[in-house]
């Protein structure tokens, strides 16, 4: 996978202080790293650089809304994405990444790709299950919400408020009360 170049951050020219940076992100950029969970996507990412005497500081935002299917009905919506993620690149020896927060570059680079972290920013901003909205305010009429709703056990609510409740817990829950 070649990095994609519209995402490298050239340091060496730059001068001390903070510099702005902007990008779009849309599905073409999810298709580099060969990620399809998305239908379409509107996402403006916003990077604040500021280059240090001995270090660099990146503070990413990112907000806009992605196209995708809900987990229930697959329904396509828009979910909107915001979040933000701060990085710190030092020069070290040698390269290495296991912090997440912490980059450390060999002392010779004089570029950065941003890319992977744009992408990691987005993904994690996603939330685990998507729902679409119509499914929380009850207005999506959908044929797969009523055969959901068709094959849901029945009765399984009833019983449980028409089962007698043990006497002996009703003591035991006295012991809590009684102090």
């Amino acid at each position: 996978m070649k990095p994609l170049k519209e995402y490298d951050i050239q340091f060496v020219g730059l001068k001390l202080g903070k510099h702005h940076f902007d990008y779009q992100i849309d599905k073409k950029f999810f298709e580099h790293f060969e990620y399809d969970d998305f239908n379409d996507a509107h996402i403006k990412v916003n990077i604040l650089f500021e280059k240090k005497a001995t270090l660099l500081e990146l503070d990413f935002e990112a907000s806009g809304t992605v196209n995708v299917n809900c987990d229930t009905s697959n329904e396509p919506y828009e979910q909107t994405i915001e979040d933000d993620f701060n990085l710190v690149v030092k020069f070290g020896d040698e390269y290495n990444d296991e912090n997440e927060n912490i980059l450390i570059l060999p002392h010779g680079e004089f570029e950065l790709n941003i890319a992977q972290y744009i992408y990691e920013l987005i993904i994690l901003a996603m939330p685990i299950k998507r729902v679409h909205p119509g499914i929380k305010d009850g207005t999506l009429k959908s044929e797969i919400l009523k055969k959901l709703e068709e094959l849901s056990p029945k009765g399984l609510k009833e019983k449980e408020k028409s089962e007698d409740i043990d006497p002996r817990w009703n003591t035991l829950k006295k012991l809590l009360t009684d102090k």
